[in-house]
């Protein structure tokens, strides 16, 4: 842990070097959700491997890009790519981003991904506001000695997808006419996707959606204290319940088809932040 911090920190500096605006909201686009950030103004795009210490990222629909730029005028820091556990890194390394928006004095952040739908009332194409989280990676990026002057050692997670922003979130969706799902997140550490017996597990255990990511990024940043707001693009329904098989294409594909919504519902909440 203090490892990372003293890495985030020295690659914190380094982007800072080249931030052209302070900023106070971040947002880490999930596969096939990164157009977002194609829509920013006054952009200053900085890819990851220019940062020395940052790792590589490997997965088709994450380039792996730290952007500074403007939603109708509102600074946003965007990450156009996250790092996963399934890619060989240590799990701390998961929650990098979250601490180099801690060094660069972020307050929110708007996590985002792509997962399978296990609730049957859910479609293909939904936005589900996280309202928390079950965590079947096992791990804890918080593991390790403490930096306290960072954060508590045994943070709270009462909280951790925060309520104020979920609300928020659904008053601007509302606004917008835009329909939007809200339930539980299922963390996995992938690559594989799930079973049908597994996906029927999960959903017993009280599970709406289910994917590889996210959980980490959120267990850091509520011991650094950052605001989350998650959303979840549903981009297939899981295992076992349609019989379809699964592909990443399809992840890919459904991303961009709800390209427009998820704009557009990103932009209302940024300019609400």
């Amino acid at each position: 842990m203090t490892d990372l911090a003293h890495l985030s920190a020295s690659i914190a500096e380094q982007i800072k070097k080249r931030q052209p605006f302070p900023v106070t909201t971040g947002i880490i686009l999930g596969s096939g959700l990164g157009d977002f950030a194609d829509g920013l103004t006054e952009k200053t795009v900085i890819p990851t491997s220019e940062l020395d210490g940052y790792p590589v990222t490997s997965v088709i629909g994450h380039s792996g890009k730290v952007i500074f730029g403007k939603s109708n005028g509102v600074p946003v820091l965007a990450f156009q790519g996250r790092i996963h556990f399934y890619e060989g890194h240590d799990i701390r390394l998961t929650a990098l981003p979250i601490w180099l928006m801690k060094h660069l004095g972020i307050r929110k952040v708007i996590l985002t991904n792509a997962a399978g739908g296990l609730n049957k009332q859910f479609k293909v194409g939904d936005l589900m506001l996280i309202s928390d989280h079950i965590n079947f990676m096992f791990r804890n990026p918080l593991i390790g000695k403490n930096p306290d002057d960072f954060g508590p050692r045994f943070p709270d997670m009462s909280d951790a997808y925060s309520k104020d922003l979920r609300a928020l979130a659904a008053t601007v969706a509302l606004d917008l006419k835009i329909g939007v799902q809200t339930g539980v997140y299922l963390g996995l550490t992938g690559p594989s996707y799930e079973t049908p017996a597994e996906i029927e597990m999960f959903r017993l255990l009280g599970a709406d959606a289910v994917g590889m990511s996210t959980v980490p990024e959120v267990i850091q940043a509520a011991h650094l204290g950052i605001q989350v707001l998650g959303i979840s693009c549903i981009t297939n329904m899981a295992a076992g319940i349609t019989g379809q098989k699964l592909s990443h294409d399809e992840v890919t594909e459904t991303g961009k088809l709800v390209q427009k919504k998820f704009t557009d519902l990103i932009k209302g909440i940024l300019q609400k932040c």
